[in-house]
């Protein structure tokens, strides 16, 4: 087991008595992908801030294949998702379980797999899990929804069955989206990915589609009662928010309970938003972000009366992955704090966020090298996080 020192900033720096006011530079240091002006002041490289209590970040283990996504069980362990289609179960000291049967084929090319995970909010009682993952069909990809019971011995998913398709399918093994969690209600919130090609798009802006959303539906996989769009029978009553190009985070605050989302943007522009019911996110319309050949996209623009801006945005991009709200209190500053995994940034974004707006940002664990692709709290009060390269991490107080 391999352990990362991570030491605090100077205490002049911060205020832990009151209000916290930054004077450190924004994280930010490298020249913009766009000149495109921001929003609101705030909107990207916020002032930087340092984590006063000393922590650390341990490696509980490396023998992890590709994992995108995990949840905690009961017991503390965590049950992860890996690309290539399998489930495995690690122990609090870092024990990676055989890996577990019973899963549907998944589709692993390109962006596709395995993805995110959750379980039923009963489920000591029912021991049923929920997962998201890329189906092959007949017509084409997609993003699917499925869930099983977890073996009384958790060697085998029982009764598998998918209850959810994200259609149209299309030929494309790009931006599935993938994450998935229980909003207060005990309904599902899935994100789903508009598959990348200049096709398909403009999909993301129809309601007539379920590519490029953000969906609330049963455990049955219907549309959750109260969706905004239930009683337009043209639209997919299952949508919740659209015109988004590629969700892979969801987190829902635990002051007050608001969904909010990570999305990639293309040359620039990745995203934080609040996901709001029946709200419009922008993609294509609206971006902070190029082509990744340099070109414009659309006509140019980064607002547009009836679309929602980011509440933060980074440019050049981090990848925004997996993400969570801490709301534990045993690195003080961290709670109610916002943790989003950075793939090409390669390091964990920790963001302070105060009346919906981002107010400081740090990079952690920014010199392992490692593409981070979910992070979630345990039942310790500690963040775990895994990266593309297979290792799990814990951070704890040191």
């Amino acid at each position: 087991m391999s352990v990362v020192a991570c030491t605090a900033g100077d205490p002049k720096k911060e205020n832990t008595s009151g209000p916290v006011t930054d004077t450190l530079p924004p994280v930010e240091t490298s020249k913009p992908n766009t000149n495109y002006s921001p929003a609101f002041k705030g909107q990207t490289r916020i002032n930087g801030m340092k984590t006063k209590t000393p922590f650390t970040g341990k490696v509980l283990t490396d023998k992890l294949s590709r994992p995108w996504g995990m949840t905690a069980l009961p017991d503390g362990r965590l049950l992860i998702t890996q690309k290539a289609g399998t489930m495995v179960i690690v122990s609090a000291t870092g024990k990676v379980s055989d890996p577990i049967t019973g899963i549907p084929g998944v589709n692993s090319k390109g962006q596709g797999g395995l993805l995110g995970i959750t379980l039923d909010p009963e489920f000591s009682n029912n021991r049923m899990v929920y997962w998201v993952f890329s189906e092959s069909t007949p017509d084409g990809n997609l993003t699917a929804v499925a869930k099983g019971r977890l073996a009384n011995n958790e060697k085998t998913i029982e009764n598998a069955q998918i209850i959810y398709r994200a259609t149209p399918a299309h030929n494309s093994n790009l931006h599935y989206g993938g994450r998935i969690l229980f909003d207060k209600d005990g309904y599902l919130f899935v994100s789903t990915g508009e598959r990348s090609d200049i096709q398909t798009r403009p999909q993301a802006q129809q309601l007539n589609s379920a590519l490029g959303k953000v969906l609330r539906i049963t455990k049955e996989g219907k549309p959750a009662p109260g969706n905004p769009f239930e009683n337009k029978p043209e639209d997919h009553p299952e949508i919740w928010s659209y015109g988004h190009r590629n969700v892979q985070g969801l987190a829902i605050n635990p002051v007050t309970r608001d969904l909010w989302g990570s999305e990639f943007g293309p040359l620039g522009g990745d995203e934080i938003n609040l996901i709001m019911p029946g709200k419009n996110y922008g993609w294509p319309t609206i971006t902070y972000g190029l082509e990744y050949s340099g070109a414009t996209i659309g006509n140019g623009i980064t607002q547009k009366e009836g679309m929602e801006q980011p509440v933060y945005y980074w440019d050049p991009v981090i990848s925004p992955s997996g993400m969570v709200f801490c709301s534990s209190a045993n690195i003080p500053e961290w709670k109610n704090n916002l943790f989003v995994c950075g793939l090409s940034g390669q390091h964990i974004a920790r963001l302070r966020i105060e009346n919906n707006r981002v107010t400081g940002e740090e990079r952690i664990l920014s010199k392992e090298g490692q593409r981070f692709r979910d992070i979630i709290q345990g039942k310790d009060g500690n963040l775990y996080t895994v990266t593309d390269q297979g290792r799990l991490y814990k951070l704890e107080k040191k």
